[in-house]
């Protein structure tokens, strides 16, 4: 999956590949589903939610830039697929679910598979997670109509923001948001993609 899928497809990261390489995809997934793990397509895991084809995985976590000093929000934890390819990427990851049964399955999946410095909450990603605010650099793995916000306020100073924008899954692009030293926020759309819509509790 890696050699073919990924860096075939020209993720050059080294700590991606790597992180990709390591994580058992199949562990993220349903028994019923566990024979697509190794292929690159997004796959259904319950509750109208996917876990995401391996290649935008990879993009959006080279796209992000993590280094391993970095505190990174995630919204949208899903099946914890995502959140374990950050957690080898940066010092601490704090996911955000807003579905009450995926919160606490994949909290519970993060945690048997070895990833402690992944944190895991049920709740409303368009808030965020102010208390522990500011971030490094903040993913969403749903697609909101807009960029929230509140989560363009948690960002830091010189820190970056990738999330799937639209308001159907016909017209969603995959937009990067850099805020600059002095806050200066500017935004670049970097390939069209089809997520899930973002939802509120």
């Amino acid at each position: 999956m890696v050699h073919d899928q990924i860096a075939g497809r020209g993720i050059r990261s080294a700590a991606v590949l790597a992180a990709m390489s390591k994580t058992p995809r199949h562990e993220f997934m349903t028994p019923e589903t566990r024979g697509e793990a190794y292929r690159d397509h997004p796959v259904p895991i319950g509750h109208g939610q996917t876990i995401s084809q391996p290649y935008i995985v990879a993009f959006m976590s080279e796209a992000l830039g993590v280094e391993n000093h970095h505190r990174v929000l995630e919204i949208g934890t899903g099946s914890g697929y995502q959140a374990a390819i950050l957690a080898q990427l940066a010092r601490d990851v704090y996911s955000i679910e807003v579905v009450p049964e995926l919160a606490r399955s994949s909290a519970e999946k993060l945690r048997r598979l070895g990833y402690r410095n992944v944190h895991v909450r049920e709740g409303d990603g368009y808030k965020g997670w102010p208390e522990e605010a500011p971030f490094d650099r903040i993913l969403l793995t749903a697609a909101p109509p807009e960029i929230p916000p509140a989560l363009v306020g948690q960002l830091k100073l010189g820190g970056k923001l990738l999330a799937p924008v639209g308001a159907t899954s016909a017209n969603q692009e995959l937009i990067l948001v850099e805020k600059s030293a002095s806050g200066e926020v500017r935004e670049r759309r970097l390939l069209p993609v089809r997520f899930v819509p973002m939802v509120k509790p």
